[in-house]
C-alpha cells in the first residue's frame, strides 16, 4: 500500500478558499476532507462531524493539554484544531487527506509533517478581496475592516507555502488545484519569481514598489 499524502490549503479571508475547496472535493473523490475542532458556534447548515467537531473552549484547552492536535490556533475569537490521531490513521491507510487551516495552522503542520503539500490561495487584486469580504453581507463594518487588516498579515506568509494560486478565474484557479494534487503542480510553485512581483501589489509593505511589478507579467494559471 502506497503511503497517503496530505494536502494543507491555506488563503486569507475573502480569498475564495472554501468555495475551491468544496469544488475540488468534488472533482477529486479520491480525497477526504480531514474535519477540524472549533470553538466556533455552529451555524444553521453545519453539521457536527462533517463540518467541524464543535467542542467547547474548556474541551479544546484539554485536547491541547494532552498533546492531541497536530496543529491548533486562535484566529480571531475562537480556536480550531486539527486531531493527530484522525490524520495519522488516515495517512497510514493510504488516503489523500486534505486540511483547509491559516498560514498559523500550516506551520505547525510542517515542523510535525513535513512530507505534507502546502498550498497558499491569494486573491487577484486588495479591491477583490475587499468586494468578496462585504458581499458576504453577514459582517458589520469594523469585523470587515479587521478582517481586511488581518488578510494583509495572512497574505505576508505566502512565502512558507510550497506553492501558490492565484484566485482570479475560479475554474483556473481549481485547475491549478486539480493539477497540484496530481502531483505535477511545478508550475505553480512558490519560489517562481513572478509571485513575488505579484504580491508586492497585494501587499506594498514587502519594500517591492508598483514600479518593480510592473515590470514582469501577472503569474500565470497555466501549467
Amino acid at each position: 500500500m502506497q503511503p497517503g499524502r496530505l494536502y494543507v490549503i491555506a488563503a486569507p479571508s475573502g480569498a475564495g478558499k472554501t468555495s475551491l475547496v468544496k469544488a475540488l472535493m468534488e472533482r477529486e473523490p479520491r480525497m477526504r476532507f480531514s474535519v477540524s475542532y472549533t470553538t466556533r458556534p455552529r451555524r444553521a447548515t453545519e453539521v457536527d462531524g462533517r463540518d467541524y467537531h464543535f467542542v467547547t473552549q474548556a474541551q479544546f484547552q484539554e485536547k491541547v493539554a494532552r498533546n492531541e492536535f497536530l496543529e491548533h490556533a486562535q484566529v480571531f475569537d475562537n480556536y480550531y484544531g486539527t486531531g493527530l490521531a484522525e490524520v495519522q490513521n488516515d495517512l497510514d491507510s493510504g488516503q489523500l487527506l486534505l486540511l483547509e487551516i491559516d498560514w498559523q495552522g500550516a506551520r505547525q503542520v510542517r515542523a510535525r509533517l513535513p512530507a505534507a503539500r502546502s498550498i497558499f490561495i491569494l486573491p487577484p487584486t486588495r479591491d477583490a478581496l475587499e468586494v468578496r469580504l462585504r458581499s458576504r453581507s453577514t459582517d458589520s463594518e469594523a469585523v470587515i475592516q479587521r478582517r481586511l487588516r488581518d488578510a494583509e498579515q495572512d497574505m505576508g506568509h505566502w512565502t512558507e507555502f510550497d506553492y501558490v494560486v492565484v484566485n482570479d478565474r475560479f475554474p483556473d484557479a481549481l485547475a491549478a488545484l486539480v493539477t497540484i494534487i496530481n502531483e505535477k503542480g511545478e508550475a505553480f510553485a512558490a519560489t517562481r519569481p513572478e509571485v513575488a512581483r505579484f504580491a508586492a501589489d497585494l501587499l506594498p509593505s514587502s519594500g517591492l514598489g508598483l514600479a518593480d511589478s510592473a515590470m514582469l507579467p501577472a503569474p500565470s494559471l497555466e501549467p
